[in-house]
């Protein structure tokens, strides 16, 4: 029954007898050509452990992993790949079943090995596509990673950890960006993204570290390559990837020659083998190619006598490499060079309309002039998420001598064109407001030019002069002078009353009123009004107070009740208890404009219960310094806070630095601890501030070394930008008297 069966069957002696063949069947010989009557081994060769059977396996040294079973005598199933008769291959599956005699004594093995060829290579084709489909759920991976990455360019290490997951693929990458030319990059700087122009790269510099490792006796450098392919790269020539060899002289002042003296040094030093050949991408936005990806596959330098090919064109060719693995690291490459680029050429685009932003911002920004005899602070906060300008706006004009002027005004809307219609408008009312004297004639001139200049947006706005009476009282001797009495003209257009705050009552200035700017087809009128020292004016937007959940005459009356209880001395004071009562969640723009007639002997004899905090929008410009220092004097005084000249130097450094260094707007504010005043600069610049012994051949540097001997100081990031705090220390004796008193006529409050 054996003899006739398909399956091929063959008796051996046991593993000590050297495993004769005592008997096979007919199929067994038709299958392998093996006979009992063949030799153990083939002439010329060595016997292996396992008898004639070694002449059965394709690997030889399979037999080893027979051998613990049948030395244990123990039955045991094998999947062995075996040589057929006619040369060829196939897989069997072997079983070895040990037979014993009465006594119990292993005698000898039936063994039967079926051919599973098919099974094995359908087993194989799985097991190819699973790690088929395990690459490329891996590379799908490492491209979300690193679109994750470059979805967030103001980690500054953003290249760097891509370069990284590349590793995972191949054993080096880096990025370079071309900004001037090319530089080897870990991250973008967002506020100034590479340009993609420029050869900087050609001019070159000898560096004995890296000329070192120049062409040597062990690593010599052949012929020069007439073609710069990186350039060609770079200048859109070509689509890449190219092929760039290290072991070639290229001119020295071309990009290959720098990039190659740059690779040599660098892989060099990260992984301890000398490349032979990169692989570079481009980085390529809409327009331009802005970088390169390059890629180094593990092939070392040439040896002395090393002959290499160089019409070589495919640069992931078979011999770099795991087979089959090439087109899925090019694809990956690829992708992720291209997703880089667009993402870097988005950076560049933001960062260019940011500076048309910003420009049109500071052209757009309100100003505040310094209005000697009166205590003014000016607040202006957008709405908008992305924009730092709306259509509210405010100006503090000094117009004359003997004049200043007031301006808050509202253009419907708080986007780009309201902030376009607003700067229209404004510099209109300006150019009226110096050439005209009386509020109601300077209204109907605007509405007049507006009519004609058809501005697509409606405003509201309230414009007033205030104009200082001589001094009636003198001084008595020894004694405090009184404030000066204020003479005060206004006219609305279609905009909210000011407020007069005065001894706890509230009044609300709605004379002089009429239609919004351009439909003003009445006379204007100008109302009058009279400030007292002590007395508090303020001008605001809707915005204020304004609420989805509210009618504005209710917030209009929160407004007036929230002033009856201010219990502040300065300007800056009234202000902050408007915002932090008003002012938490604004849904519109705001634009706040307060001013307060300073009485010296009201103030000097009555104790304030002041908040004690502060804060001011300041513009990036010089004029902003001396305006924060101002500030930071008057809330001093306010607060009854000593040694308010160190305040006024440390807070005049820290406000420098942002116009300086930063951009944008400059946030001020002051806190007053109880432990010592605490003062916070916040501009739109991440970079932090760092103490220098000054720079070399010019003015300056010293700034923050001033700061750190009179104050603790730290930084951290605040929204795109950064945060500087800097909390003063308490002098060593603190005068029972408090702070010293500044007199009630001099210079304006900062923004």
């Amino acid at each position: 029954m054996a003899a006739g069966s398909p399956l091929c069957m063959f008796l051996t002696g046991t593993l000590e007898e050297g495993m004769p063949l005592l008997w096979v069947n007919e199929a067994f010989v038709a299958k392998t050509g093996v006979h009992p009557g063949l030799p153990s081994v083939q002439p010329g060769a060595t016997p292996g452990p396992v008898g004639p059977l070694g002449r059965l396996l394709a690997a030889p040294e399979d037999a080893q992993s027979l051998l613990p079973v049948l030395a244990a005598g123990e039955p045991g199933v094998f999947t062995l790949q075996c040589r057929q008769r006619d040369g060829g291959t196939y897989w069997a599956h072997v079983t070895f079943t040990p037979r014993h005699d009465d006594a119990g004594r292993l005698t000898h093995y039936l063994g039967v090995s079926v051919d599973v060829s098919a099974y094995v290579d359908e087993h194989a084709a799985q097991l190819h596509t699973l790690e088929v489909e395990r690459r490329q759920r891996a590379d799908l991976d490492l491209i979300a990673q690193s679109t994750e990455l470059l979805g967030d360019l103001e980690y500054p290490y953003a290249l760097r950890d891509i370069a990284d997951l590349l590793r995972s693929l191949v054993p080096w990458s880096g990025f370079y960006l071309n900004d001037d030319g090319l530089v080897f990059a870990e991250g973008i700087d967002v506020a100034a993204p590479p340009s993609g122009r420029g050869r900087r790269h050609a001019r070159y510099v000898p560096d004995t570290a890296t000329d070192a490792l120049e062409g040597d006796a062990q690593h010599p450098l052949r012929r020069a390559h007439a073609v710069d392919a990186v350039q060609d790269l770079l200048d859109g020539l070509v689509d890449g990837p190219v092929l760039v060899r290290l072991d070639v002289d290229y001119p020295t002042y071309s990009a290959s020659g720098w990039l190659r003296r740059d690779l040599v040094h660098r892989v060099l030093e990260e992984t301890g083998a000398r490349p032979g050949s990169v692989v570079v991408h481009a980085v390529g936005g809409r327009r331009q190619v802005l970088g390169l990806l390059v890629t180094w596959h593990g092939d070392a330098a040439p040896g002395p006598g090393v002959v290499v090919d160089d019409d070589e064109t495919d640069p992931f060719g078979v011999a770099r490499g795991v087979h089959g693995v090439q087109d899925d690291v090019r694809t990956v490459v690829e992708v992720i060079a291209r997703r880089a680029g667009t993402a870097i050429d988005n950076a560049r685009l933001y960062a260019r309309e940011h500076r048309l932003a910003e420009a049109l911002q500071r052209a757009m920004l309100p100003e505040q002039a310094d209005v000697t005899g009166l205590d003014v602070w000016t607040y202006y906060a957008p709405n908008a998420e992305h924009a730092q300008v709306g259509g509210d706006w405010y100006d503090v004009l000094q117009i004359d001598e003997e004049t200043a002027g007031l301006v808050i005004g509202d253009v419907v809307g708080h986007d780009v064109e309201a902030a376009a219609a607003m700067g229209q408008l404004r510099s209109v009312v300006r150019s009226y407001a110096y050439e005209l004297t009386t509020p109601g004639v300077v209204l109907e001139r605007v509405d007049q030019l507006v009519q004609g200049m058809r501005i697509p947006r409606s405003a509201s706005l309230v414009y007033a002069t205030l104009r200082p009476r001589p001094q009636e009282e003198p001084a008595a001797p020894g004694g405090t002078a009184p404030g000066l009495t204020w003479d005060v003209e206004y006219t609305r257009a279609g905009h909210l009353p000011p407020l007069l705050l005065r001894d706890g009552e509230v009044t609300q200035l709605d004379e002089g009123g009429g239609s919004l700017v351009g439909f003003g087809f009445a006379e204007r009128h100008t109302a009058t009004e009279v400030l007292r020292p002590g007395d508090v004016l303020l001008f605001y937007t809707d915005g204020l107070i304004e609420r989805r959940d509210r009618s504005l005459k209710v917030g209009l009356d929160a407004l007036v009740a929230t002033s009856r209880r201010i219990t502040a001395r300065d300007a800056a004071g009234v202000g902050e208890e408007l915002l932090s009562r008003l002012a938490d969640a604004p849904e519109d723009d705001v634009a706040i404009v307060v001013v307060r007639v300073p009485d010296p002997v009201g103030d000097a004899g009555t104790p304030a219960l002041s908040p004690r905090s502060r804060r001011w929008l300041l513009p990036s410009e010089p004029a902003s310094i001396g305006r924060a220092r101002h500030a930071v004097l008057r809330s001093c005084e306010a607060w009854g806070l000593p040694d308010s000249a160190s305040a006024e130097l440390v807070v005049s450094e820290l406000v420098a630095n942002g116009v300086l260094h930063g951009w944008g707007n400059i946030s001020l504010r002051l806190f007053d601890t109880g432990e010592g005043l605490r003062i916070e600069v916040e501009d739109a610049n991440p970079a932090p501030p760092v103490t220098t012994d000054g720079h070399p051949n010019r003015v300056g540097g010293f700034g923050m070394q001033i700061v750190e001997r009179l104050a603790d100081w730290g930084w951290r990031p605040a929204g795109s930008g950064k945060l500087v705090w800097a909390k003063l220390r308490q002098p060593a004796s603190v005068g029972a008297g408090g702070g010293s008193s500044s007199g009630s006529g001099g210079g304006a409050a900062a923004r």
